[in-house]
């Protein structure tokens, strides 16, 4: 009776729980559906009367945010395969390789991970302004695919390491080379945190606002948080084009998580066992 009375406690809990976190998301949606002066409002409902659509097709119409949306998406998609392309291969060589040099490699990729990218702002903005790289895209990448890669490595070569290299060795006795072996067996088996590394990739550049707005100047350069936050002035900001902006932004993530959620357990785990 206790352990029933108790699962139901857990239960009443839960639910609770969930209604608190998802109530925000859903009071964001009803801002994005109703009036202008629907933020400002003491009204616990979602939805009245006057909520439309009228603000997406304000957003869609009257701004640029299919712009914004194509820059985040060539921006972010670079990153991720700059990330998946140079994380693979680079903790590969750390996993089966002994090289001088490799320990210290392995220290200072840990090390990096101690300082956040806004402290390293001021150094990569003097690097991008020598290489007139500053207001571009490929500036944007350099910095964001900088910042992700030594997470994606050390998550990539914690992964290789619990994959036996007698399968490796197996392979190359049937007559494979090294990138063979590496690319038809050792990249398959991979999967699982070819996925980490790619959303991490692509969600550390889809969502980023500081560098972005610091490296580009150009409007019509701006990536989705920049031109979401031209909704904001001085004197009034444009709740329902801002709350519809980031419902539109969410969708993509939601829908990574949602078809990809079943590597995320594997690709984490699995690639914790072994430093």
């Amino acid at each position: 009776m206790n352990k029933k009375i108790e699962t139901i406690l857990i239960f009443i809990f839960l639910v609770i729980f969930t209604l608190i976190t998802i109530y925000p998301v859903l009071n964001v949606i009803g801002i994005s559906l109703r009036s202008e002066n629907a933020f400002n409002t003491k009204s616990l409902l979602l939805f009245d009367k006057s909520s439309s659509f009228k603000t997406y097709v304000q957003l869609f119409t009257q701004t640029d945010f299919f712009l914004w949306l194509r820059n985040s998406f060539l921006v972010s998609i670079s990153v991720t395969l700059i990330g998946v392309i140079l994380a693979s291969t680079s903790a590969y060589a750390l996993s089966r390789f002994d090289f001088e040099g490799r320990k210290f490699g392995m220290i200072a990729i840990l090390t990096t991970q101690m300082f956040p990218a806004t402290m390293l702002l001021l150094p990569f903005f003097i690097l991008l302004s020598k290489l007139s790289l500053i207001n571009s895209f490929f500036g944007l990448m350099i910095i964001y695919s900088s910042t992700v890669l030594p997470f994606c490595i050390w998550q990539m070569k914690g992964f290789y390491d619990t994959i036996p290299k007698a399968l490796e060795e197996s392979a190359r006795l049937d007559g494979c080379n090294h990138f063979q072996s590496f690319y038809k067996i050792i990249l398959p088996l991979s999967s699982p945190a070819l996925v980490i590394t790619a959303l991490f990739s692509f969600m550390s550049s889809w969502s980023e606002y500081v560098v972005a707005a610091i490296i580009l100047q150009d409007p019509k350069l701006y990536t989705l948080p920049l031109g979401l936050k031209t909704f904001q002035s001085s004197l009034a900001t444009e709740w329902g084009l801002y709350a519809a902006g980031a419902i539109i932004v969410s969708i993509p993530v939601i829908i990574l998580f949602i078809s990809l959620s079943k590597y995320l357990v594997s690709g984490l785990t699995l690639g914790g066992v072994k430093g």
